[in-house]
C-alpha cells in the first residue's frame, strides 16, 4: 500500500506517490476473526476479536469488522462491496502503515477511508490527522486534520485539528 503518503507531500518520492494506484481490487479477500456472526437477511457479516484481512500485499487488522455483501451470487459467493473495520484499525503494505479509530474500505468505489486519530508511517516518515482518504483508482491521498469537517465533540484530530508530521530529508555535505 504505497501511496499511502498524499501526493501533495510526495515530492520528493513520486513513484512511491502512485504506487497503490496498480492494486489489485479484484483479487480476493481473506479474512481470520475469533468470532463471526453471519447476518445473511441484512447481506452482512460481523467479525470479531482479532481480525484479519488480507487483499493482495494489503492487511487490514481490527477489533471488529462489519463485510457488507450483495444477495446476488457470482461463481456461487456472495460479492463484497463494503468492510466496515472498527478497534485499533491498521492497514499496512509493504512499505506504509496506517492506524486510526475506524476504517472503512468501499470496494466499489475503490476507496480506503481511516478516521480519529489517523497515523501513516513510511520509513521515518510520520503523519498525523483526523481522517486519510486514499483512492485506489487515481493512487492519489488526502489527509485532513479533523475527521469530521468543524471536529465537534468526541472527533479525534491532528494537534489543533490540523495536519502534523515529520519528513526526514537526505543528509547534505
Amino acid at each position: 500500500m504505497r501511496p499511502l503518503l498524499m501526493l501533495v507531500l510526495l515530492t520528493a518520492s513520486p513513484a512511491a506517490a502512485q504506487a497503490l494506484k496498480g492494486h489489485d481490487t479484484n483479487a480476493p479477500v481473506d479474512f481470520a476473526a475469533d468470532r463471526i456472526e453471519v447476518q445473511d437477511k441484512a447481506n452482512r457479516a460481523v467479525f470479531s476479536g482479532n481480525v484479519h484481512a488480507i487483499q493482495g500485499n494489503m492487511t487490514l487488522d481490527a477489533a471488529r469488522m462489519t463485510v457488507a455483501y450483495t444477495n446476488q451470487k457470482q461463481a456461487s459467493s456472495p460479492s463484497v462491496q463494503r468492510l466496515d473495520a472498527s478497534g485499533g484499525v491498521t492497514v499496512r503494505s509493504p512499505d506504509q502503515t496506517a492506524r486510526g479509530d475506524f476504517g472503512i474500505y468501499d470496494l466499489n468505489r475503490k476507496l480506503i477511508t481511516m478516521l480519529g486519530a489517523v497515523t501513516l508511517v513510511q520509513g521515518t516518515n510520520t503523519v498525523h490527522g483526523g481522517r486519510l482518504v486514499i483512492d485506489l483508482n487515481s493512487g492519489r491521498s488526502v489527509m485532513d486534520g479533523s475527521a469530521v469537517s468543524g471536529g465537534g465533540a468526541g472527533v479525534s484530530t491532528g494537534a489543533g485539528g490540523r495536519v502534523t508530521g515529520r519528513f526526514t530529508v537526505p543528509q547534505r555535505n
